[in-house]
């Protein structure tokens, strides 16, 4: 690449919108070559780690609190993973015998145990496990630095309008950024469901990433023009540039303002039909941002986080005092999900068993029916909490009616035994995740028995298309578009509505501005996504007419590909002057 004064062009994976102009800061990994020493004081090397491993934990505990307040209790998780690692006992124990045994420094014992466990990690089929190895590094590079001296960039220190050039975006990294200063980032490698992706789309800046080594052509301070929604690049962008660039940005700028005014509006077409626009929440913590974006509701609470966050079972006490405090804190209806653990999603306190394939295991109800104590102290929390506002609990991972069958007796049981103990039950909803093939198979037989569906697409879709979400390799068998995705979301919201119930989807789907249309032709009674998402949606589905939107269903319905799927949209959107 031509590094003068010339304008050059480039794309990379638009992963986060926004339009941004700035100078380049090239973050550069200042960590050197960690050298092979024999010692003679092997206990001085081991105490060295041991304090390093202390002040690290500090570090990463503060590091969680500043993303929780950043970014929201379900993106700061990361840092639990992180002190898993930190603290394990396994790392810890190879550390201290390599020390002991080879008379070797502290810092090349880590970083031997560490490819250790990289490797260990690249060599699984989970594609989630392989990205372990980014939290593997993150914590042991901060160890080596601790004990070598090195300084660890604090980038909550920029103070100057930038655009950050990486390699990549650490979880500690990512939840320094001051979103003042730092307009955006491009980082070499990565996709849209990377963490950092993630990171910049909850922080609202724009990020381009999997962009390759012509990443590192770029020069410390040249100017960068970069879009995150089209993933183009521009370095020494001319007059005339920039002046478009502008113009476009001013257009996002009206048509946020626009989104704003919907904040205290309800959720209603153009031609009268309602819906619910709610929010996906990981904490009591995220009611703020609910308010602030005029939220219907809580479409997704995901109690699993009360359980992470915690050093053992939360008890009945604790669960009760937060389900009261979110159902207390919001007017409209509160979907509270049952503890969806195990695959991605595990705890400190209590050894899931080993399974070749996690994700299709031992989870969710499966956990909860076998752990039938575990599931009696959350079931008791919910139903005393039903008191306190409109309760909707939903329960993840059912496949058969048989299990749906023994949640509700076990609801009936715990209820009448709270009666007995002078305990008051609100009115609550029983619903289920329609998240595996074979829910969808039998819709019509499940909607007699539960009071709603709540659609978890992400799972859905991977599930119908046998391909991992989070795997680069298969990604373009990830199809949200699909005529097969489509009419799976069809046939259970009309099951739903068969038997006067009524359906939710709270999966990434949900806030999807081109798959608005189509869910308002289906007639989808929720929508519930990340609360910064609100307002983009209710206003296109302010400017849809429902009769239309039905006609467009039933063409995307009939058609053979999700390319066809999206003309068909684009088309819909033209034809009735809606901007996205």
């Amino acid at each position: 690449m031509n590094k003068g004064k010339n304008m050059i062009k480039f794309n990379g994976i638009g992963a986060s919108n926004g339009i941004s102009n700035a100078k380049a800061y090239i973050l550069k990994d200042n960590m050197p070559k960690i050298i092979r020493k024999i010692i003679k004081e092997p206990q001085t090397e081991i105490a060295k780690f041991e304090n390093a491993q202390k002040i690290a934990a500090e570090q990463i505990i503060n590091l969680k609190k500043k993303a929780i307040e950043k970014l929201g209790t379900e993106k700061a998780i990361v840092f639990d993973a992180h002190l898993g690692i930190l603290m394990d006992p396994e790392m810890i124990s190879q550390v201290n015998n390599k020390i002991k045994l080879e008379k070797i420094n502290a810092s090349f014992a880590i970083s031997e145990v560490a490819n250790i466990f990289k490797q260990m990690f690249l060599s699984m089929d989970s594609d989630y496990m392989k990205e372990r190895v980014a939290d593997v590094t993150d914590v042991t590079t901060r160890l080596i630095k601790i004990i070598e001296g090195i300084e660890i960039k604090d980038l909550s220190l920029i103070n100057e309008e930038v655009i950050i050039i990486a390699h990549d975006l650490t979880p500690s990294e990512t939840s320094q950024l001051n979103i003042k200063f730092i307009k955006g980032f491009i980082t070499e490698i990565g996709g849209k469901t990377s963490h950092s992706a993630i990171m910049a789309r909850t922080l609202e800046i724009p990020a381009i990433v999997g962009v390759g080594s012509v990443v590192f052509d770029i020069l410390e301070n040249q100017m960068i023009l970069m879009d995150g929604n089209s993933g183009e690049i521009i370095i020494n962008p001319n007059t005339q540039i920039i002046k478009d660039f502008k113009e476009k940005t001013e257009n996002l700028k009206k048509t946020r303002k626009i989104e704003l005014t919907f904040k205290n509006k309800n959720s209603i077409s153009k031609d009268g039909w309602h819906t619910e626009i709610s929010s996906n929440i990981g904490s009591p913590n995220d009611i703020e941002s609910v308010n602030n974006n005029g939220s219907d509701g809580i479409g997704l609470f995901r109690t699993e986080f009360l359980y992470m966050d915690a050093e053992d079972w939360p008890t009945e006490e604790e669960q009760f005092q937060a389900y009261k405090k979110v159902l207390e804190s919001v007017k409209g209806r509160v979907v509270i999900r049952t503890l969806d653990i195990g695959g991605d999603k595990t705890l400190n306190y209590f050894k899931f068993p080993y399974e070749m394939n996690p994700f299709l295991g031992y989870r969710a109800i499966r956990l909860q029916l076998d752990k039938t104590d575990i599931f009696d102290i959350q079931i008791r929390a919910l139903l005393r909490a039903s008191a306190f506002g409109k309760l909707a609990v939903n329960i993840p991972m059912i496949s058969i009616i048989e299990e749906f069958k023994m949640v509700k007796e076990r609801f009936k049981k715990n209820e009448k035994k709270l009666k007995s103990e002078g305990y008051k039950i609100g009115k609550y909803e029983l619903g289920i995740m329609v998240e595996v093939p074979s829910t969808v198979e039998l819709a019509d037989k499940f909607a007699k028995y539960a009071d709603f569906f709540s659609v978890g697409t992400n799972d859905l879709i991977q599930y119908t298309f046998a391909a991992d979400r989070m795997s680069k390799s298969v990604s373009y068998l990830y199809q949200p578009f699909s005529p097969a995705t489509l009419r799976k979301l069809k046939r259970i919201i009309d099951a739903s509505h068969k038997e006067g119930k009524w359906t939710a989807i709270c999966g990434e789907v949900a806030s999807e501005p081109m798959l608005t249309p189509v869910l308002v032709g289906m007639g989808l009674d929720e929508f519930s996504m990340s609360s910064t998402s609100i307002l983009q949606i209710r206003k296109i589905v302010s400017e849809i007419n429902k009769s239309e939107a039905e006609k467009l269903v039933d063409l995307v319905l009939n058609v053979e590909t999700q390319e066809e799927v999206k003309k068909l949209i684009q088309l819909f959107l033209d034809k009735n002057n809606i901007l996205l």
